[in-house]
This record gives structure tokens, C-alpha cells and sequence, in this order.
């Protein structure tokens, strides 16, 4: 049985075999048609394609008949090649190792064995996390320690701008925070205690809170966001354009240049920031108490005075060094980490910010149980 289909094929079925000849030119003009004609090739049996009388043989052409030979091997059978010259065969050898092979996705297991095995490796991703910041902070100690030795390579004109970065460009910010906050506690602290007639002591719920507690965490959640993002931005930014390698050619250290005057600046601008935003958060109390309960700003003084300890001031400045460690290595870590591409400096500022905020949280965490254990 002998069918002609645009003018490209004859297909002979003698004794049950499938053959199928090509005749014409092979190229790009007849690649729809003839793709069309091998489409319509049944795929219940083996197959010979003849290409003796084929033309022209392009790129075009060599795609229409691997993808022909894919559909046979998907349906368990063979569609074999014969006629083909050297260079059609070697054309036809090329394309068919450039297709796209389909991933194959393994099959996800399942079970309790497959639990223990996600959350073992999850505990030595996060450990191995862990031993990269131990190590990122021991880098910054010894070239912390090395520029003391060598004053000289301490470089005080990136510390000025990397504090005023930090730190005064961030009050703002932190003060309005560290009032609403102040007037939040006083307002709901004032509509609890009004219960019981204890109004005047909403000024030791301010204090002890602000003080102690809210006002250094949410400064540090507020760096985070804020410096860890763009410390991971810079240094990453200059990861993809070589600086970094240029700096080492140069005979200059990464992490005296980058690492060391940003971190740096952090433990100098955090307590400050921190103090600020006390200030200010006893500032927004006192405001709302006088507005809500009539405690006048004389009266609030004098409570604030006598009834609240100097200790819970020097609780919440004694955590700002160590936050300002986290949020700064977080940050200079991850910029390191970013890749040669766009993806990947947005993956990482991302990952930076969270971490930051979730590491000074668990901190502050553990610092609570700390002192609450010495009695503090």
C-alpha cells in the first residue's frame, strides 16, 4: 500500500512492516507539514524510516524526525533510520543529544523513615548553619583584634558612614515605633488596671516593659529589617560584579573592608538606638497616662523614680552588643553567600532579615530565662 502526504512521504506496508520514505527536501518550509504527516504515523508496531530520497537536510528537519523516534521509544517500539549519508546522519546525531531529556522526579517516600530522615537532615542544615556564623564571628574577632595591632588598616572613614547608615538614619523610625508602643502599653494597661483601681501603677507596666523588654527587642527587629537587608544587598551586589574577587587580587581582605566596619558600627549604634527608644517609649506612656488617667508628667516622674530599679535599664542595654552581633553577622554572611545572579541576592536579603529577626528573638528569649534564673 503505497499514500503519498504533502508530498514527503510513501508509506509501503509489505508483509505486517511499517516503511516510510521521505522524498523532497528535509528543511525549516516543510518541518510543519511533514511533523503533521509523522504524527499520524501509527506507534502499535516497529517502524523504518528511508531517507535515500530525502533532499536537503536541516537542523529543522533532524528535530522533526528524534522527536518521530521519541514518540516510537514512548510507545515501546522502534522507529530505525536507514538511507541516511554521513553528514545527515551526523546532523541527525546532534539534535537528537541536544532534546531536552523530561526530568524523571523520584518517587517521595513515605513513611516514619522518611520523617526521621527529613528532620535529620534539617538539624545538620541548621547546625552547619550555626558552625558557618560561629565562624563568621570568629573572622570578625580576629580582624577586630587585628586592626587594634595594626591601626593603621582600620579603616575609620567607612565606620563614620556605616554608623551614620545604622544609627542616625534609623531614629526616626525607631522613635516613632518606641512612642506608639509606649502609648499602646499605657492605654491598654490603663483600661485593665482601672478595674481595680490601681491607675498609678500603669507607670511600673511602662517602665519594666519598656525598659526591660520592648524597647532593645523591637529596636533589634527594626535594625534587622533595615541593616541585615542591606548588608546582604551591598556585599551580594558586590559578589555578582567580581568586586570581592578584584579586592582579593588587590591584595585587600574582604572581611577587614566589608565585614569589619559594619559590624562594628552596629556594636556602637544599637545601645544608642536602644536608649533612644526607652526615651521615647516612657515619653508616649507618660503622654497617654496623663491624657487617659490624669497622671500628670510630675507625678509620672516621681513613680518612674522610686518605683522602678536601675537594673531593668542596664537587663535591656546589656542584650543590644549581642543583638547587634547577630544582625550584623546574619548579614555578612548571607551577602557572601550570593550567587552569580539577580535570584539569587533576593533568596538571600530575604533569608537575612528572617534569620536576623528570628535569631534576636530566640536570644532575647534565652537572655529572659537567663536573668530570670539569677534572679535579675
Amino acid at each position: 500500500m503505497t499514500d503519498e502526504r504533502e508530498h514527503l512521504m510513501i508509506l509501503n506496508d509489505e508483509e505486517g512492516d511499517l516503511t516510510v520514505m521521505l522524498t523532497g527536501d528535509l528543511t525549516l518550509p516543510q518541518a510543519s507539514a511533514l511533523h503533521r504527516a509523522l504524527t499520524e504515523l501509527p506507534t502499535n508496531r516497529d517502524a523504518r524510516l528511508d531517507l535515500s530520497g530525502s533532499g536537503r537536510f536541516d537542523t529543522a528537519g533532524a528535530w522533526v524526525v528524534a522527536r518521530a523516534r521519541q514518540r516510537f521509544a514512548a510507545a515501546g517500539h522502534i522507529l530505525t533510520i536507514t538511507g541516511a549519508n554521513d553528514t545527515t546522519d551526523s546532523l541527525l546525531g546532534a539534535v537528537e543529544d541536544a532534546m531536552p531529556v523530561p526530568a524523571t522526579r523520584p518517587k517521595p517516600r513515605t513513611g516514619i523513615g522518611a520523617r526521621l530522615d527529613g528532620l535529620g537532615r534539617a538539624v545538620a542544615s541548621g547546625a552547619r548553619f550555626g558552625m558557618a556564623l560561629t565562624g563568621y564571628l570568629g573572622i570578625f574577632l580576629a580582624r577586630l583584634g587585628r586592626s587594634i595591632r595594626h591601626p593603621g588598616e582600620f579603616r575609620l572613614t567607612a565606620l563614620v558612614h556605616h554608623c551614620h547608615e545604622v544609627g542616625f538614619k534609623a531614629v526616626p523610625i525607631v522613635s516613632l515605633m518606641a512612642f506608639l508602643i509606649g502609648v499602646v502599653l499605657a492605654f491598654q494597661g490603663s483600661a485593665q488596671l482601672r478595674q481595680f483601681g490601681a491607675e498609678v501603677f500603669v507607670v511600673d507596666l511602662i517602665a519594666v516593659s519598656v525598659l526591660r523588654e520592648l524597647g532593645i527587642l523591637l529596636t533589634a527587629i527594626i535594625v534587622a529589617g533595615r541593616t541585615a537587608s542591606a548588608f546582604t544587598a551591598a556585599i551580594g551586589s558586590m559578589k555578582m560584579r567580581e568586586e570581592i574577587d578584584a579586592m582579593r587580587t588587590l591584595g585587600l581582605d574582604p572581611a577587614m573592608v566589608l565585614f569589619v566596619p559594619r559590624i562594628l558600627a552596629l556594636l556602637l549604634m544599637l545601645p544608642i538606638l536602644g536608649l533612644i527608644a526607652n526615651l521615647m517609649g516612657l515619653f508616649g506612656g507618660a503622654l497617654m497616662a496623663w491624657i487617659e488617667l490624669g497622671i500628670s508628667p510630675a507625678m509620672f516622674y516621681t513613680r518612674l523614680v522610686e518605683g522602678t530599679d536601675i537594673g531593668h535599664l542596664m537587663v535591656g542595654t546589656a542584650k543590644a552588643p549581642v543583638f547587634a552581633l547577630i544582625i550584623g553577622i546574619v548579614g555578612c554572611h548571607a551577602g557572601m553567600q550570593v550567587e552569580s545572579n539577580a535570584e539569587s541576592l533576593g533568596r538571600m536579603t530575604s533569608n537575612a532579615v528572617v534569620t536576623a529577626i528570628f535569631a534576636v528573638i530566640v536570644a532575647d528569649a534565652m537572655f529572659s530565662i537567663f536573668f530570670a534564673q539569677v534572679g535579675i
